[in-house]
């Protein structure tokens, strides 16, 4: 059985700053043998490169002294939701990621309006604050978010609108893109330019099905949403922990958890927006 992606995601992707040509080997038994995507193509997972100009609001996470200078030391995602606020994955920030408690790790900071992480475009945020909710399981997966707050606003016309429950843009069918620099093949292939990859919005059956309980997680409808391609190929995977899910121009999931990249039967799972404005309620 492929890796849990919380784990496996970020593992690989310390592996791919310090291990070189040996990245890709490791990826495949940190902690067990992750198996190649259905019809992986090289992008997030079956997508395409996108500029940043016009998805402003997709920034990445980054940390140089954890995972080294290459790729601006990129290791998640996030989206710009408020001039000061960005939304991640709490896992991002749990020490399994970073090896030590996020409130240690000093040059952690927020990349904004820089679509390829070897370039010296954008802008390099620093911190002010970071709220990682307490709530969070990190056996299920359930409450997975975090806000953090920039030492100085971006322009607020990159933020992007969050989905409020009710939005059509949870409807099953639904077409979304969800964005990151992660893996494109899940053997630690890490794209240093912006990717996309269009999946459905999937119903809440299909991912209690796929999660009941597995080892790598459960599924929970008000917490939670899954979106992929029903014959696989189409996914988010490692490094790509936090970005944004994005449907009828708005938010509406984290890039959280799930088996494997692409594969058939295995769908993503994300942090559902809704779930976070009327349950969690992070400090926005």
């Amino acid at each position: 059985m492929a890796a849990a992606r919380p784990a496996n995601r970020l593992l690989a992707r310390r592996c791919a700053q310090v291990c070189g040509a040996l990245a890709a080997t490791v990826a495949l038994v940190l902690p067990t043998a992750v198996e190649p995507p259905a019809h992986a193509a090289p992008a997030v997972v079956g997508g395409q490169s996108v500029g940043i100009a016009d998805s402003p609001w997709v920034v990445a996470l980054s940390s140089r002294a954890q995972f080294g200078p290459g790729r601006s030391g990129q290791f998640c995602g996030g989206v710009l939701v408020g001039p000061d606020k960005v939304l991640t994955a709490a896992h991002c920030l749990a020490r399994g990621g970073l090896d030590v408690p996020y409130e240690e790790a000093d040059d952690l900071m927020v990349i904004a309006e820089r679509g390829d992480m070897e370039s010296p475009a954008g802008t390099e945020v620093p911190l002010a604050g970071m709220w990682v909710n307490p709530g969070y399981d990190t056996g299920t997966h359930a409450g997975d978010v975090a806000v953090l707050t920039l030492a100085h606003p971006l322009p607020a016309h990159s933020a992007i609108l969050m989905a409020q429950a009710g939005d059509r843009a949870y409807t099953p069918g639904t077409t979304a893109e969800v964005y990151g620099w992660g893996d494109t093949t899940g053997y630690g292939d890490y794209s240093p330019t912006l990717r996309a990859a269009r999946v459905q919005v999937l119903p809440d059956a299909t991912c209690q099905e796929a999660y009941a309980g597995s080892p790598d997680g459960t599924f929970t409808a008000d917490s939670m949403l899954c979106a992929g391609d029903p014959g696989g190929g189409h996914d988010a995977c490692q490094g790509d922990s936090g970005g944004p899910l994005v449907a009828r121009g708005r938010l509406i999931g984290l890039v959280s958890w799930g088996t494997g990249c692409g594969q058939a039967h295995q769908p993503g799972v994300y942090t559902r927006i809704s779930g976070v404005l009327s349950g969690i309620r992070p400090p926005l």
